[in-house]
């Protein structure tokens, strides 16, 4: 790939009102896509603080103690999708608040070509809680989900964060 200029986002969270920020949670996120067009990503269904919602997301997760960004995203997308994937370039950082838990998210997202899909390793949260499974998306079908998911306040939050990455990962998979 090319180099390129990597996005840089800062969004706020304009669906909670915001009291304070008490930590920071470094994560790992990818735009993973094959060979046909395809677009992958998870489906979460939850019901949490955050209230009643069916997202979609990129695979991702946080970085571990101690834990590099790349050995971190390779991790998340083996765990999540069962992916091994060659990691092309990162296409940037999204900074972003989640006001009800107080937190601030550095989300680092790569953009990677899928080499292979194997057993996934959920972990029991992620199986119990959020009932991840993997979508298989085209563009134009990943950017309806993503709308029609915006109807909840925590939908509109991961499609503000992940929409500007999903347009920027399309150019770059052209070029």
């Amino acid at each position: 790939m090319d180099q390129h200029s990597e996005l840089n986002i800062e969004l706020q969270d304009t669906e909670w009102p915001f009291v304070c920020t008490d930590h920071d949670r470094e994560i790992v996120r990818a735009i993973v896509f094959d060979d046909q067009g395809y677009y992958y990503f998870v489906r979460a269904t939850r019901d949490d603080d955050f209230g009643r919602a069916e997202l979609i997301e990129t695979s991702g997760g946080g970085v571990e103690s101690g834990e590099d960004l790349i050995t971190a995203i390779k991790r998340e997308l083996k765990e999540e999708l069962g992916a091994k994937v060659q990691i092309l370039c990162k296409i940037g950082v999204v900074s972003d608040y989640y006001n009800l838990i107080h937190r601030h998210n550095i989300n680092n997202y790569y953009l990677c070509r899928l080499c292979s899909v194997g057993e996934k390793h959920l972990t029991e949260q992620e199986i119990e809680s959020y009932h991840l499974t993997t979508l298989k998306l085209t563009y134009e079908e990943a950017l309806q989900e993503y709308e029609r998911c915006s109807a909840t306040k925590l939908g509109r939050l991961v499609a503000n964060r992940e929409v500007p990455i999903l347009q920027r990962a399309k150019e770059l998979i052209k070029k």
